[in-house]
């Protein structure tokens, strides 16, 4: 089977197209032949080693896990002699967590991993779209108490997590503001933001004690100014959240206590996908998607991911 590899960490030039064996299940795993996968800003962070940290998770000097990939859609191959939830010739969706290794024609997951029957009503790109940014956005927008009533603001709406958090949040009944581009305004309001501000025209200091929440899910809000509209008792979510300096000031405005800072890292959930695969099933959820590539033009996937200009996902076909 073809298999994309990183055997260092570096550009987009790094990764190669190799031929590699088909994997063998466990009695409690299936094994899925890949038809859609993403590239993500978790993808390009592993392989570019950004933050540096992350070759202490994946390996020094060379990456540990030689696959990246976390999202997938396909069909169920073949079943171990365990399995009771799914047979040969369903369709699947879902995620592998930091343990990668979707960009291959092939995966193994075990049937009580984070994969569920794919929705009739989307197709696999679609599917393939989802996991990562709504599981991400809805596990942040949870711990905000987003909800009726509460004014949101998302930095980076149009992106991968920005796109799945405006839908999620009208979904649960915030009143939605959106910071993008002016060339996505329209994108996000169609994706339900009451006001749609362009970050290259204004920012937000106009804004005093207005929202309940701010989530950042691209590194990009101003700090300062992010605590001052803020409300007190606020949250300010943070889904990219490295930079030390960054975690100091988080940690000193949690002791003023004015507001909520709230970073980390998120680990996905079946029960968090059962939950977005039933928005799906019911068209409250339409995952946005930038491009699609074939798997022989991963690098250029990647470029895109990393460009910071992306839509949505991006979407690799097997």
């Amino acid at each position: 089977m073809r298999t994309v590899i990183y055997e260092k960490y570096g550009g987009p030039e790094v990764l190669k197209i190799v031929e590699a064996p088909v994997p063998l299940i466990n009695e409690n795993e299936i094994l899925v032949k890949v038809a859609a996968t993403t590239v993500t800003l978790a993808d390009v962070r592993l392989r570019k080693a950004d933050p540096w940290a992350v070759k202490l998770m994946n390996g020094f000097p060379s990456p540990r896990n030689k696959v990246l990939g976390q999202e997938f859609s396909g069909t169920v191959e073949a079943i171990g002699g365990a399995v009771t939830k799914f047979k040969v010739g369903d369709e699947v969706f879902g995620t592998t967590g930091m343990k990668m290794k979707t960009h291959a024609e092939y995966i193994t997951i075990p049937e009580t991993g984070t994969v569920l029957l794919k929705p009739e009503n989307i197709d696999h790109p679609t599917a393939a779209s989802a996991p990562f940014g709504a599981m991400t956005s809805l596990h942040f927008l949870r711990k905000g108490k987003t909800g009726p009533g509460k004014k949101i603001l998302i930095y980076g709406a149009s992106g991968n997590l920005g796109s799945s958090a405006v839908q999620l949040a009208v979904a649960l009944g915030a009143d939605v503001y959106g910071v993008c581009s002016g060339r996505n305004q329209e994108l996000v309001s169609s994706l339900g933001a009451s006001m749609v501000i362009d970050y290259e025209k204004e920012d937000i200091s106009k804004f005093t004690d207005h929202f309940d929440i701010i989530y950042d899910t691209v590194g990009k809000s101003p700090f300062d100014l992010s605590v001052k509209a803020l409300k007190k008792g606020g949250y300010y979510l943070r889904a990219v959240h490295f930079a030390p300096r960054v975690v100091f000031q988080g940690v000193f405005e949690n002791l003023k206590g004015k507001v909520k800072v709230v970073g980390g890292t998120y680990f996905d959930s079946l029960a968090e996908l059962e939950h977005i695969c039933d928005l799906l099933s019911a068209g409250k959820l339409k995952p946005v998607i930038d491009s699609r590539f074939s798997l022989s033009r991963i690098a250029d996937a990647h470029r895109l991911a990393e460009s910071g200009h992306k839509r949505g996902s991006v979407v690799v076909l097997l």
